[in-house]
């Protein structure tokens, strides 16, 4: 469909605010907005649903395996050293790490909390570059003996600072004549980690891997053992092989099965959040399709002298599709800078509007990271903008086959 420059003239003129059509105008003027902020609001939504699954992702992936091992009915794994070296000969394997993990109650002698004691290794917390990455290298270097590391809000809660000691109290203790009484020791708090993640940052507490032995009392033994790939992407591959690796003696379990609720529930909410915001497109449509066929009635006239000028139907069709094209074009275009420029400053404008409004509009506690993320998908972009073109354009067609259908004697004879 190609457009003279007649025809651009006069949809241009059509689209101008005048006194006699003015309200078409602002019918207008509101469908342009409401493209433009549907399209901005989408890309926003959708932005920040792929960065809370990306970080979501790299957090728990940085602290925990792809594939985890345990034994069967919560037995401890004890010939460990073995096993991994098995493991490790899976070609799509990195590296296996072993974990002695259990609840425990940790102390400060001014509050007490419920955390998660995670025994690990030296050497494979430094390849933890999620954890270790806000972490002194002198405090790794000394991460041996009775020293632990816990998370930054957990030392906020607990009023520990690096040096202090922490008292690790554990159920599971020693029987005696007088009944089981709890496992009870202090460590010296050597430094605190900051992975953005709340649920890491307020309840873990990392020790060395012979520490964690001798508190709980396994000796030799380990409660489970992480396997890193070298690809995410190697996960169905290396869960096979690693199910034949460990026989029936151990469960094996992927990170995706191990942590389906957060992902189920940002895929569910992600989805809902596109249907619902695609409907203010959608609405934003039937405004320009209300908007134009008032135009058609209101320039009836014009229309009228125009056919008897010599133009033909297809040029009143072009003129009105494209005043409404227009619209949609330019409401598109604009709804994806606000939406760009909004991703790309997202977390700048969280921290001015709770300072403006004195609220926190971003809690850890409840969002689990402690900024707020935005990751911008072109694809997704470019889908939102094809769809909001395509949905504009759609909208403009019965209106513009009206006005070419217009009889121009009728038209002139009731005016």
């Amino acid at each position: 469909m190609s457009f003279s420059a007649f025809e651009r003239l006069v949809s241009w003129r059509y689209l101008r605010s005048k006194r006699k059509e003015g309200f078409v105008s602002v019918i207008a003027g509101f469908s342009f907005l409401g493209i433009a902020l549907g399209v901005a609001t989408l890309i926003i939504v959708m932005s920040v649903m792929n960065g809370f699954r990306h970080e979501l992702l790299n957090r728990i992936l940085g602290l925990n395996g792809h594939i985890g091992v345990y034994g069967v009915a919560g037995e401890r794994i004890s010939d460990y050293d073995n096993l991994a070296r098995r493991l490790k000969a899976i070609p799509s394997v990195k590296s296996v790490v072993p974990i002695v993990e259990n609840q425990v109650l940790a102390s400060s002698g001014k509050s007490s909390e419920g955390v998660i004691v995670r025994g690990i290794e030296q050497q494979s917390l430094r390849t933890r570059e999620t954890l270790t990455k806000n972490i002194a290298p002198e405090v790794l270097d000394n991460f041996k003996g009775d020293n632990v590391i816990v998370g930054y809000r957990l030392a906020q809660k607990l009023g520990l600072r690096i040096g202090d000691s922490l008292t690790v109290i554990s159920p599971k203790g020693n029987v005696t004549a007088f009944g089981t009484v709890p496992r009870m020791k202090s460590y010296r708090v050597l430094g605190t980690f900051n992975v953005g993640m709340f649920e890491y940052d307020a309840n873990f507490v990392f020790m060395p891997l012979s520490a964690a032995q001798k508190f709980f009392g396994l000796k030799k033994q380990i409660t489970n053992m992480d396997v890193l790939l070298k690809s995410p992407d190697l996960l169905k591959e290396g869960l096979i092989e690693a199910k034949q690796v460990a026989g029936v003696k151990y469960h094996i379990y992927d990170w995706q099965h191990s942590n389906s609720a957060f992902f189920n529930a940002v895929q569910v909410e992600r989805n809902v959040m596109f249907i619902i915001l695609t409907l203010i497109i959608i609405v934003a449509a039937f405004n320009i399709i209300s908007g134009l066929i008032m135009l058609v009635k209101d320039k009836g006239r014009d229309i009228a002298v125009l056919r008897t000028m010599g133009a033909t139907k297809a040029m009143v069709m072009r003129i009105f599709f494209m005043s409404g094209a227009f619209i949609g074009l330019v409401g598109t275009s604009l709804g994806l800078f606000l939406g760009l420029l909004f991703c790309n400053n997202i977390e700048g404008i969280r921290r001015f509007l709770e300072s403006l409004t004195g609220t926190e509009l971003f809690s850890a506690e409840i969002y689990f990271l402690s900024k707020l993320p935005a990751v911008v998908d072109p694809v997704e972009v470019t889908t939102v903008a094809i769809m909001s073109l395509v949905v504009s354009f759609a909208a403009t067609i019965y209106p513009a086959y009206k006005a070419a259908k217009l009889d121009p004697v009728e038209a002139l004879r009731y005016e």
